[in-house]
């Protein structure tokens, strides 16, 4: 699955999905979003880190115990206990790797609890750029 061509964005405390390989609008020079969600949730296999699918958690979450349930009608209990859901409020940057690297899930999930909290990381983000603006207008004025 090439998942190379989408990425999240956080606005407004909700997750937003594009797909860049549609032009933007003359106008407002915006995409078109495909998803909007308050948290992002994906499903990939523990052993490759292959991304199976990603979007509202409700939809993966049901997706995932559908899959297991058929993985061990037939007969493939190791399969159904590969495949991995992770919810939440992640970072962006770490969803996006998921998407755009391979194997990536597979590192993040080893890195969980140690990760920020998706939306309070994004705020903080913009706060300490907006200081640092001050500072660097602070400085400019000063150099005058």
């Amino acid at each position: 699955m090439d998942l190379q061509h989408l990425r999240y964005q956080l606005k407004s405390g909700h997750y937003y999905l594009y797909d860049m390989r549609e032009t933007p609008n003359a106008v407002t020079g915006t995409r078109r979003f495909k998803l909007r969600t308050d948290h992002v949730a994906i499903a990939f296999d523990m052993h490759t880190g292959e991304v199976h699918q990603h979007g509202n958690p409700l939809r993966i979450h049901s997706w995932a115990m559908t899959m297991c349930r058929r993985l061990r009608l037939a007969g493939l209990w190791d399969k159904a206990d590969d495949l991995i859901v992770i919810s939440g409020p992640l970072p962006v940057d770490e969803i996006n790797k998921c998407l755009w690297i391979r194997g990536y899930c597979r590192r993040m999930f080893q890195r969980l609890a140690t990760l920020p909290h998706g939306k309070l990381q994004a705020a903080s983000e913009r706060a300490s750029d907006r200081s640092y603006d001050r500072y660097d207008r602070y400085r400019q004025k000063a150099a005058a």
